[in-house]
C-alpha cells in the first residue's frame, strides 16, 4: 500500500467514471447522480460500459491469481491518461492501493502504478481536484454520515465527505457514537462470518438511530445495502441514501425554480 502524501493534479477536462458493480446492480441512479455532480463541477464524463468488478471479493478471499486477472482486464478499459473516479471508497482502496501490491515486482508493476496514481474516490476528487463549491437550495434537515472502513482507513476520504456536507448551509451533520466502527458488511466477511456481521450491524444501526437524524448518508453502497437492510428488518424509518444523490438533490432544488 502506498503511504506517500498525495499530490493532487489540476482539474482535468475529462474523467473516466468507475461506477462499481453494486451501484450498477442496486442503484444505477446513484451513478447517474454522481456523473451529474462531476459535470456540474466542469468535467466531461467518459463511461466505459464493459467495466465490471474491481476484483476485491477475489482478493479479500485469498484468490490473488483471479484478482490479478480481473485487475488487468479492468485497467485495460481505461487506456487514456484521464483520472478514474471511483464511486466507492472500498473499490477505490482496491484499485489505488491493492493493485500495487498484487503486481509488485512483476512485469506490470510500472504500468499498474501509473494506473493506480490516476484512481480517485468521488468525494476526494470533488473536493481536492475539482474544488467544488455547493450552493445549498434544499430545506433544513439533519443527516448522519457513515463512511466505509476502506474509505476511512485506506483512502482517508471520511474527511472529504464531511467537507462536502459542511458546505450545505441548511444541513446539520449529526455525530454518531463509535463513528469509525465497521457496519459488519466487509464484502465477503459478512458471508464467511454472518453471526459476527449481524452483531456489528445491530450496533451500527443502534448508534445511527440514536442521532435522530432525518437521513443517513454514505458514499459506499455496500455499507448502505447492509445497514438499510438491517434498519428495514428492525422496522426503523431511517434509510440511507448515496451521498451523490443527496448532494445533487440539494443543488437541483434551485434548477426547478
Amino acid at each position: 500500500m502506498s503511504s506517500a502524501i498525495r499530490i493532487y493534479p489540476a482539474k482535468p477536462k475529462k474523467v473516466y467514471v468507475y461506477a462499481t458493480c453494486l451501484i450498477d446492480m442496486f442503484s444505477p441512479q446513484s451513478g447517474l447522480d454522481a456523473m451529474k455532480l462531476l459535470e456540474r463541477a466542469g468535467v466531461e464524463i467518459v463511461y466505459v460500459p464493459e467495466q465490471t468488478c474491481c476484483g476485491q471479493p477475489a482478493y479479500s478471499s485469498g484468490y490473488e491469481d483471479d484478482a490479478k486477472t480481473i485487475a488487468l482486464s479492468q485497467m485495460a478499459l481505461f487506456p487514456e491518461s484521464w483520472p478514474v473516479v471511483v464511486l466507492s471508497g472500498s473499490c477505490g482502496g482496491m484499485m489505488h492501493h491493492h493493485y500495487r501490491r498484487l503486481f509488485a515486482g512483476s512485469e506490470h508493476e510500472q504500468s499498474v502504478n501509473q494506473f493506480c496514481d490516476r484512481v480517485f474516490e468521488l468525494t476526494e476528487f470533488l473536493v481536492q481536484v475539482c474544488r467544488i463549491k455547493l450552493d445549498d437550495q434544499g430545506p433544513a434537515t439533519s443527516v448522519v454520515l457513515h463512511t466505509s472502513c476502506a474509505a476511512r482507513r485506506e483512502m482517508k476520504v471520511h474527511i472529504t465527505g464531511r467537507q462536502l456536507l459542511g458546505q450545505l448551509s441548511q444541513v446539520e451533520l449529526r455525530e454518531q457514537p463509535y463513528e469509525s466502527e465497521c457496519c459488519g458488511f466487509g464484502g465477503t466477511f459478512s458471508v464467511r462470518h454472518p453471526a459476527i456481521s449481524e452483531a456489528m450491524v445491530q450496533d451500527k444501526t443502534q448508534h445511527l438511530s440514536e442521532t435522530k437524524a432525518d437521513q443517513l448518508i454514505s458514499a459506499d453502497w455496500g455499507c448502505l445495502l447492509n445497514i438499510n437492510g438491517a434498519l428495514e428488518y428492525q422496522g426503523k424509518s431511517l434509510q440511507g441514501t448515496h451521498l451523490a444523490t443527496f448532494l445533487l438533490n440539494r443543488l437541483e432544488s434551485s434548477d426547478a425554480q
